[in-house]
C-alpha cells in the first residue's frame, strides 16, 4: 500500500493531479497561467488518453500535472502514474473531469505493483494521497491483489505445493483460522484419489489444504483453488512453448487464497472453507498414465483420456470433499483451459454456474467493480463428449469443441443437484505491459466475486 496513503492536513501540500479529456480541455486551460498554458501548447499535450504534462511555477518548482483520460476507464485513468511521475505525494484535484475516486485511486495503486523477490524494485512508486474512507477500503483489495501477484509470479522451485500450504497456514495465523492438510499417501488413506494420482510422479507429494474458519451457525460458504504448481502435462507431453508458463497453474489457488484473506478481514458472517488440492503434474516412472482408470472420492470412475487434462482431476476431489458440508455456496478459480483463452482472449475469465440468479449477481458485481467475467454456458448435451467406453466417464476426449465447456461439465458432475456453484476459468496472467497491469501474475475475477460475496452475506 505504499503507493497510497491517507490525506492529512498536517502534510505537506500534494502536488494536484488534474484529470482532463478533449471535451473539457479548453476549461482545463483557462486555469493555467499563460506559461504552463504556453508550455503544455509545446510539449503536445492534447488531453488523450495517456498523455501527461508536468507544470512547473514561477520558480521551476513542479506545481500541477495534467493528466489525459477516457472517462470510461476509471481504473486506468491514473495508472500508469506511479512509475512515470517524479516520485513524491499527489493528489486528485477537485478540477478533475468526474471520475470514479476509488476506481482511479485503485489503478493507481495496482500500477505500483513491482515483483521484487529476485531482483530490487526499479524505483519507488509516487504515492496518492486519498481520503481515509477510500485509503480503508482500498487497502485490503490492493494487498489480495499483490498477493496473487506475488503467488503466480514465483518460480515452481520456490512455489511448491508446500509453499502453498504454508501460505494457506500463514494466513490461517493471521485470522485465528483452523488449518489442516493431507500430504502424499494421507491422500489415499483419507479417499483423496485423483489428487494423489495427479502428483504421485513428483519428488515434492502432493497435498489437500484446508482452512476453516467462521462461526459454525452461519452459512456455509467453499472455496476451492487449483494449486498445479507446475504443468509438464504429464506423459501427455506439453511442447516447450506451452510448459514455458506453466509456474502459472496455481493462479487459481493464488485468487482462492487471496479471496479468503478477503472474507477473513472483512470478517464476513461466514463459516468458511478454504480448500487447495496442491501438486505437480510431473513426469516420472509411475507418472500416471493415458487410459488408466481412477476411482474418484465423488464415487466415479474416471478414465484417464488425457493426463494434461489434470486441473479437473485434483479439482473434483476437492469439490466433492467441499460439498459433502452441504453448504450454501461452492466456488473454485483455476487456470484450467486454453479453450477459455481461445473463447475470450486474454482479459475475460469465463464463468460458469448452475444458477442463472447467483450468476447474474456475480457478473454485475464485475462490472462495478471493473473486474468483468464472461459467462459461459453449462451446455449438458455436450456431456457426450466425455463419454468413455469402460468408466463413468473421461477427463477428456477426442474432439477439441468447447473444451472450456467440457471441462466444468466434467467438475459440474461432482456437485450435488440444487446446490449452488460457480466455477471461474482464469488466465491469472498479462502477456506484457499495460498501465495497471504489469506483466506477470494477475488477479482477475477477485474484486467481482469478493464484492457478489460481501453483498450476498453481509452482516
Amino acid at each position: 500500500m505504499s503507493a497510497l496513503t491517507e490525506f492529512r492536513s498536517k502534510r505537506s501540500a500534494p502536488t494536484p493531479i488534474e484529470a482532463t479529456d478533449t471535451v473539457h480541455f479548453s476549461s482545463t486551460r483557462r486555469r493555467l497561467t499563460p506559461a504552463q498554458r504556453k508550455w503544455a501548447e509545446e510539449t503536445g499535450f492534447d488531453a488523450k488518453p495517456g498523455g501527461v504534462c508536468l507544470l512547473a511555477d514561477a520558480n521551476g518548482k513542479l506545481a500541477r500535472v495534467l493528466v489525459g483520460v477516457d472517462r470510461q476507464d476509471a481504473l486506468g485513468a491514473l495508472a500508469a502514474l506511479p512509475t512515470t511521475l517524479p516520485a513524491g505525494e499527489y493528489t486528485l484535484d477537485a478540477d478533475s473531469v468526474p471520475l470514479d475516486a476509488q476506481l482511479s485511486a485503485l489503478g493507481w495503486a495496482l500500477g505500483a505493483y513491482q515483483f521484487t523477490r529476485y531482483r530490487k524494485a526499479k524505483r519507488a512508486p509516487a504515492t496518492l494521497a486519498v481520503d481515509t474512507a477510500t485509503f480503508e477500503t482500498l487497502a485490503p483489495l490492493v494487498s489480495a491483489t499483490a498477493l496473487v501477484r506475488d503467488l503466480v509470479n514465483t518460480p515452481t522451485e520456490d512455489m511448491g505445493p508446500k509453499h502453498l500450504a504454508d501460505a494457506v497456514k500463514h494466513l490461517g495465523k493471521v485470522h485465528k483460522a483452523k488449518v489442516h492438510e493431507w500430504v502424499g499417501e494421507e491422500l489415499l488413506e483419507a479417499n483423496f484419489p485423483t489428487i494423489y494420482t495427479v502428483g504421485r510422479a513428483s519428488h515434492r507429494p502432493p497435498r489437500l489444504i484446508e482452512l476453516t474458519w467462521g462461526k459454525a451457525s452461519h452459512p456455509k460458504l467453499v472455496v476451492v483453488g487449483k494449486g498445479v504448481c507446475f504443468d509438464t502435462g504429464g506423459l501427455d507431453l506439453k511442447p516447450s512453448d506451452g510448459m514455458r508458463w506453466m509456474k502459472k497453474d496455481m493462479g487459481g489457488a493464488a485468487h482462492a487464497i487471496a479471496l479468503a484473506g478477503l472474507i477473513m478481514q472483512a470478517k464476513l458472517p461466514v463459516r468458511l472453507t478454504l480448500l487447495i488440492p496442491a501438486v505437480e503434474n510431473a513426469v516420472s516412472g509411475n507418472a500416471m498414465r493415458p487410459g488408466e482408470v481412477v476411482v474418484t472420492r465423488g464415487g466415479h470412475s474416471v478414465e484417464i483420456d488425457n493426463t494434461d487434462a489434470e486441473g479437473r482431476l485434483v479439482l473434483c476431489d476437492a469439490l466433492a470433499y467441499g460439498a459433502e458440508q452441504k453448504p450454501d455456496l461452492i466456488v473454485d478459480f483455476a487456470t484450467l483451459t486454453g479453450a477459455a483463452r481461445v473463447a475470450l482472449g486474454p482479459d475475460l475469465p469465463a464463468l460458469f454456474a448452475n444458477d442463472d440468479a447467483i450468476a447474474d449477481a456475480a457478473l454485475a458485481h464485475g462490472r462495478q467493480v471493473a473486474d468483468p467475467m464472461w459467462r459461459l454456458p453449462l451446455w449438458r448435451p455436450y456431456r457426450k463428449m466425455l463419454d468413455s467406453y469402460l468408466a463413468d466417464f473421461a477427463n477428456a476426449g477426442p474432439s477439441r469443441h468447447a473444451g472450456a465447456i467440457t471441462a466444468a461439465l466434467y467438475m459440474e458432475r461432482f456437485i450435488p443437484d440444487g446446490m449452488p456453484w460457480m466455477h471461474l476459468d482464469t488466465y491469472a496472467w498479462n502477456d506484457g505491459d499495460r498501465p495497471g497491469r504489469p506483466r506477470g501474475g494477475e488477479a482477475m475475477g477477485l474484486r467481482a466475486m469478493f464484492a457478489f460475496l460481501q453483498n450476498r452475506y453481509h452482516a
